[in-house]
């Protein structure tokens, strides 16, 4: 039984524990680390009913602090989002691996012959809030990889994080893989967050998975290197070459369909020359599905709009809001986001080729859209099984994060007694 008071002990043995089996994980074959994934979505499915049960405790909890109906749908899990994290286990399952990819080879006129290959990053610390699904995706991509996880799951999905690992553990175990291959630190206590950040002797790289307050606190306090999953400040520039159905589509499906997720859209910005017509009927139709608009300019005259303040750009709200301004020109609408966006995502919708390469060509955000709802920001629908987080740095691993991107490189050189003169 773990000492769950004494945390600097507990995350040491977590580490330890995940160090070693990280070095097993390096070399297990690569059939044995998709049948472990095969069997935990096995177990997902037959322990459905536990599952819901342990997210109703959760969401008994969440009701009680009082959370957004955004961050309520976030936790939620139902059946159907149950089928959603078994057809991700399965979909990571049958991906290509990784390990041991050769991603370049080469020969030297010494008579060396080069591979660079990938291969496992090591101990993977993932910390993440709210989203109990996080448990599964992270757990198998980071498996998926040849690496050892250790997860830190928000307090809001203690019960849930804890069913879905149990899940994953029966996989592991029907693999003959080592159970701590993927570690659950059982403990809400924050000081064990706090532990991870500097565990640099057992973890090789942290991923933040939340809101502003947690991934400035790793940004701050982490020894650790991070791959850092920023707000997701999400944009849509309606351009003047704009097709109004298209715009209304995708505006009302990254808005609307599910407002508490990093590519739900958070700013509208809208060419002067389409605010009567365009702007005019995706507000009122974002309005009308229950949206509030915080507008300015031209925008504000529209009916049940609310006066934007300065607080509302560069803002995330993981809810039924939004901030819209009219903008002179795409040169404007680049401006702005450049100023307030968080290089998440950002899309253009227009039927004019030389403005969507003029947006893709000026704006550096991880992820750049045309004619296409933001909500499609997501590792599963970029064809990567799950995703770990979206990256919004510049280092590595950059947008959706998948098991290709939680490896590294080494190099295999080879000779046939080739000495330097």
């Amino acid at each position: 039984m773990k000492d769950l008071d004494n945390i600097p002990a507990l995350m040491a043995e977590i580490g330890s524990r995940a160090k070693a089996a990280a070095q097993e994980l390096a070399f297990a074959d690569a059939s044995t680390r998709a049948a472990a994934l095969e069997a935990a979505a096995d177990a997902v499915w037959e322990n459905r009913a536990d599952i819901i049960a342990a997210n109703e405790r959760d969401m008994a909890h969440g009701r009680e602090k009082g959370l957004s109906a955004a961050m309520m749908d976030r936790l939620m899990l139902d059946e159907a989002r149950i089928d959603g994290i078994v057809s991700g286990l399965r979909a990571v399952a049958a991906q290509p691996d990784p390990v041991g990819e050769v991603m370049a080879e080469w020969d030297m006129p010494s008579g060396l012959h080069i591979q660079r290959v990938r291969t496992p990053l090591g101990v993977i610390g993932v910390i993440y809030e709210s989203r109990p699904n996080v448990t599964a995706d992270a757990g198998a991509l980071c498996l998926k990889s040849g690496n050892a996880v250790i997860l830190r799951g928000g307090s809001e999905s203690f019960h849930s994080s804890q069913a879905i690992h149990a899940c994953l553990l029966a996989g592991l175990h029907a693999a003959g893989l080592p159970e701590a291959a993927i570690q659950l630190v059982p403990t809400r206590d924050r000081a064990a967050v706090s532990e991870m950040l500097t565990m640099t002797e057992h973890i090789d790289v942290i991923v933040p998975r939340g809101g502003k307050g947690l991934v400035g606190l790793v940004q701050r306090e982490a020894r650790v290197p991070v791959f850092a999953h920023l707000e997701g400040i999400v944009h849509i520039y309606i351009d003047r070459a704009a097709d109004a159905e298209k715009a209304l589509r995708v505006v009302m499906n990254a808005k609307t369909r599910r407002p508490g997720i990093c590519g739900a859209v958070e700013c509208l910005l809208i060419h002067r020359d389409v605010v009567e017509d365009i702007g005019r009927t995706v507000i009122g139709a974002l309005i009308e599905a229950g949206v509030e608009v915080r507008a300015a300019g031209a925008l504000r005259e529209i009916e049940g709009t609310v006066a934007a303040s300065e607080d509302d750009w560069g803002r995330e709200y993981l809810d039924m809001i939004i901030a819209a301004r009219p903008v002179a020109d795409i040169d404007e609408a680049i401006a702005h986001i450049r100023l307030f966006g968080s290089s998440h995502t950002d899309c253009i919708i227009t039927e004019d080729e030389a403005a969507a390469g003029r947006f893709f060509e000026r704006l550096d955000s991880a992820i750049l859209m045309l004619n296409a709802s933001t909500q499609f920001a997501d590792g599963g629908e970029f064809g990567m099984g799950a995703e770990i987080g979206i990256a919004t740095g510049k280092m590595h691993a950059r947008g959706p994060v998948g098991a290709a991107q939680l490896t590294s490189f080494k190099y295999l050189v080879r000779g046939e007694g080739a000495v330097r003169g």
